[in-house]
């Protein structure tokens, strides 16, 4: 059962079992508005509990916006710009659909170095695309080197 319907916020807040006594406080007991209650379920799951889950991917991802350049097969450039990067992959946000399932050649300028690379597209959530490299060892050290300067950057660790 969908939990942001708009008619029924008081009677699942109800309906909610609460592990600990701080989230009852949380929560509260008062009826909100479907908009109000997924507010506030967003934020309690980016809450540092969040941080206890482990992320089950091969390489872990980091973000990064540059623009990019997608050429699928038998059509036009598409471009737009990423979201975030992997040793295996990268997500990008694009205008224009592009075939699941299909192998796309894309070009982007990575703080290591330009890259070339062919990969398969591996899902869509709207605008949002995920990218899975092919093999292609001359791209796959550019992007490995990216990462680790990444990694640097926004976590201070080295991989």
């Amino acid at each position: 059962m969908p939990i942001f319907w708009e008619d029924r916020p008081a009677r699942l807040l109800s309906e909610v079992r609460f592990e600990h006594s701080e989230d009852r406080e949380f929560w509260g007991s008062a009826a909100l508005s479907g908009l109000e209650l997924c507010m506030k379920l967003r934020s309690s799951f980016e809450s540092d509990r969040v941080g206890e889950f482990v992320e089950a991917r091969r390489h872990p991802r980091y973000a990064l916006e540059v623009d990019i350049r997608v050429y699928p097969r038998n059509t036009r450039v598409v471009r737009g710009h990423t979201v975030d990067i992997s040793e295996s992959g990268i997500s990008a946000m694009l205008l224009v659909e592009v075939p699941i399932g299909e192998v796309v050649r894309l070009e982007c300028k990575l703080p290591a170095g330009e890259v070339d690379v062919h990969a398969l597209v591996r899902q869509r959530n709207a605008f949002r695309y995920g990218f899975q490299f092919t093999e292609d060892a001359s791209a796959q050290s550019v992007i490995a080197r990216t990462c680790r300067q990444l990694a640097v950057e926004q976590h201070g660790t080295t991989l």
